[in-house]
């Protein structure tokens, strides 16, 4: 639930999402579920070379079981904020 509370606030801004399988997907998020399931608008891919039939993918729903990481826009990221809900869930709300 931590992150997921999160990741809501970062709604609206830009993210890079990398799967599981090295694509990685540059995008406006649009909406996170509590599953982190993601979905991205304005989508573009960052290696397309790589990946040539991704060029026309605009918007893409990306499952939660299949991300590797979320890249944050650095002034999107509240240490502060994510220091203390760490410290709340470690102490069990």
């Amino acid at each position: 639930q931590l992150f997921f509370s999160y990741f809501k606030d970062l709604v609206g801004q830009e993210v890079t999402v990398e799967l599981k399988n090295d694509l990685a997907i540059r995008g406006t998020l649009h909406s996170v579920d509590q599953y982190l399931n993601i979905k991205l608008e304005n989508t573009r891919v960052v290696d397309q070379d790589k990946y040539p039939h991704m060029l026309s993918v605009r918007n893409c729903f990306i499952r939660g079981s299949v991300v590797r990481y979320v890249q944050l826009p650095p002034d999107g990221v509240d240490v502060d904020l994510l220091h203390d809900a760490a410290r709340r869930e470690a102490r069990g709300g």
